[in-house]
């Protein structure tokens, strides 16, 4: 029994699906993962557990993750869970009570959505925030378990799509059944799919300032104490620029993302200057966030780009997946999801394989369904960075007048804030990757 369309009507059958064994492919694959970052490793661990051989390659001498937070929406955690990767991110992952939106100048709340118990009782996993180093240890740690192995300072020079394999930089060609690019937003692969896209993703123009505060002189001062109060999620929104906060590492680190438009070159852009450039930015905001920028010690400026969505994802047996296939802007807070779902998808497809169904079959399948979901995922990320944005005038307080009744606790049937929208919800956070794989195969 299912809907076509986004419905709970039908929640009440769920049961703990995280706990559900995963099935095994009936045909057993050699398969290389060429990136160790989130989505690659997330995808060995789905790969894994579906009864392949993995082995990554790494061009990095050792595993690591640069950043700070990152966050694990529903529809990822599910999936982590089923993989068993839920007991590794235990111990460092928090579980926010709450998002809010604030105004501005004010920091008066004008949006609010309920994520805890909410998100579980909708969408059978929880919204967790962690600090990407230790989502990324986590990961090692259950690919290690389910025996994947890992070839770290091995850079891949050229992908072979035919025969298949690579060739590591040394000289090495190394053959497999089947290549996973999960090599990120500089893919060498990227480029063998389309001559066109031969180009790094576009930079829309936005950029982010990225920073963690010591919690303990957030205590200090009530005028900042008070965002320690619970776990939650606060974003200040105004023309062109937002702040995102929560805690992560156990609530022991303070996490901000203060986003700005910029549509100079990066290139050009001098990191010396960051932190005060950055406090220039939000001069005049919320007196009570500005005391806490006024804390950030270092932080560094990033672009923030969107890739075109790409005519195909596989050439023979190399296909890409992650911030290869679809890196995009991170206001949706979907990125990573989207690898993991991407890496699940894969598994899934490929489980299919059968003397009617072969390889290039299954990677179409996933093709197809992986890059209308992304797409629009793309397209959702976009859609956030002008309804954070206005200006103060008609369509921001249309806007802000439209979130009332969430911020008071009235029921919706509609809102500008995506993660309190119902459809909005019940799409982002209610996909079943596995499902939607095995859909179309019927």
């Amino acid at each position: 029994m299912s809907t076509t369309y986004p419905s709970n009507c039908l929640h009440f059958l769920n049961t703990s699906r995280e706990e559900n064994a995963t099935a095994q492919s009936t045909t057993s694959l050699n398969i290389i993962v060429v990136g160790a970052g989130l989505g690659g490793l997330a995808t060995a661990i789905a790969l894994a557990t579906y009864g392949h051989k993995v082995t990554i390659y790494e061009q990095a001498p050792e595993l690591g993750e640069v950043g700070a937070g990152i966050q694990i929406p529903s529809n990822s955690a599910r999936l982590l869970l089923k993989l068993g990767v839920g007991p590794y991110l235990a111990k460092c992952a928090s579980e926010p009570e709450s998002i809010s939106f604030r105004r501005w100048e004010s920091g008066g709340i004008i949006g609010f959505t309920k994520l805890k118990p909410d998100f579980r009782e909708n969408f059978s996993a929880p919204y967790y925030v962690v600090h990407r180093a230790d989502f990324h240890s986590a990961l090692v740690q259950r690919a290690v378990e389910l025996g994947v192995s890992l070839k770290l300072g091995e850079k891949v020079g050229e992908y072979e799509p035919l025969k298949p394999g690579i060739r590591l930089e040394r000289g090495v060609f190394v053959t497999a059944d089947l290549v996973v690019a999960a090599d990120g937003i500089k893919s060498i692969a990227r480029p063998l799919l389309d001559d066109h896209l031969d180009m790094p993703p576009t930079n829309l123009g936005f950029a982010a300032y990225r920073a963690t505060v010591d919690v303990g002189l957030l205590r200090q001062d009530p005028d900042t104490a008070w965002i320690l109060e619970k776990p939650a999620l606060n974003i200040w929104i105004g023309d062109k620029r937002h702040v995102m906060t929560y805690t992560i590492g156990a609530g022991k680190s303070f996490n901000m993302v203060l986003s700005h438009w910029d549509p100079s070159d990066p290139t050009t852009w001098d990191q010396s200057s960051a932190l005060q450039d950055m406090r220039r930015e939000f001069t005049g905001w919320d007196p009570r966030l500005t005391k806490i920028i006024e804390l950030i010690t270092k932080t560094a400026k990033w672009p923030l780009v969107s890739s075109t969505p790409l005519s195909r994802w596989t050439l023979g047996k190399v296909v890409l997946l992650g911030d290869a296939a679809h890196a995009m802007l991170p206001y949706m807070s979907q990125g990573a999801a989207m690898a993991v779902e991407d890496g699940v998808a894969l598994a899934r497809a490929l489980s299919r394989i059968s003397p009617g169904t072969t390889i290039d079959d299954a990677l179409a399948v996933f093709e197809r369904v992986r890059a209308k979901r992304t797409r629009l995922m793309q397209d959702a990320s976009l859609l956030n960075g002008q309804l954070w944005h206005f200006p103060d005038g008609p369509l921001q307080q249309a806007r802000d007048e439209a979130m009332k009744p969430e911020t008071q606790g009235r029921p919706l049937s509609h809102s500008p804030n995506q993660w309190s929208d119902p459809a909005t919800q019940m799409w982002a956070y209610g996909y079943d990757a596995e499902k939607a794989i095995d859909e179309a195969f019927v």
